[in-house]
């Protein structure tokens, strides 16, 4: 039976919502490790959380979704690490069958979707953040080598021999990470399967409509130079040479 450790990324959670989805995840899946990466959080929500059945880390500031997971799964020592978003959005039972191919050995990543035509969707979204959250998967799937539904839900789920291939050449700390794992982890040739969940879209969110479709689209042009880089083009090798790349992720967690 393969281990499983779940990490949870969290900045600012609303404490009561928190505990109860961890609890959640506990009853679900049973799982080796759960895991709290906690960005600047109050004394109240450590005691909190230490409460449950999950340990936490208490980071001193903010550092970002990618880079909290990143500080997560490094701490873990399971043979397949997932994460899902500290809100809930993504049920306990849908985080399982994401889950669910990495453990049956037939995924190296699972990606949770809430694009996909299966998944069951109840959305506060605003027609804004939806128009943009579409365009911008349609953008990713023409630019990347692996066509998903939806690269950024926040439910997804690795091996750990596969998290050991893409994590030298993760560079995103923030929300942006979630879709320069999935265009590693197509150049790196993993097996990258989306699963449809169901899944709540929570209100509150500190997403910007002006910021956030500027910094995504930066990155996602980031994230494939990398993956171009790893198939090997000369053409990505030059503009990489006129470049000074910042370290990489596990590189400033240590």
């Amino acid at each position: 039976m393969r281990s499983v450790g779940v990490v949870v990324p969290a900045y600012d959670p609303d404490v009561e919502a928190l505990v109860a989805y961890l609890d959640a995840l506990q009853e679900t899946l049973d799982p080796q490790r759960l895991h709290v990466e906690l960005d600047a959080g109050s004394a109240a929500a450590v005691d909190a959380i230490r409460e449950t059945s999950a340990t936490v880390n208490n980071a001193d500031r903010r550092r970002g979704k990618g880079a909290a997971v990143t500080a997560g799964f490094e701490a873990l020592d399971t043979d397949v690490l997932a994460f899902a978003d500290a809100d809930g959005a993504t049920p306990a039972d849908s985080l399982a069958a994401v889950l669910a191919p990495v453990l049956d050995g037939d995924a190296d990543l699972a990606v949770g979707s809430r694009r996909h035509p299966d998944a069951e969707v109840a959305s506060h979204q605003t027609f804004a953040r939806r128009f943009l959250g579409d365009g911008f998967a349609w953008l990713a799937g023409r630019l990347l080598d692996v066509s998903l539904y939806d690269y950024q839900c926040g439910a997804k789920a690795v091996t750990a021999a596969g998290w050991q291939q893409v994590r030298p050449h993760l560079y995103e700390a923030g929300f942006a990470w979630d879709v320069e794992l999935v265009a590693i982890a197509g150049a790196l040739d993993l097996r990258v399967t989306e699963v449809p969940i169901a899944w709540e879209d929570q209100p509150g969110s500190t997403v910007s409509p002006v910021r956030t479709p500027l910094a995504l689209f930066r990155a996602l042009l980031a994230a494939r130079h990398r993956a171009k880089r790893l198939r090997d083009s000369t053409l990505h090798e030059a503009l990489a040479a006129h470049r000074d790349e910042p370290p990489a992720l596990v590189d400033r967690h240590r």
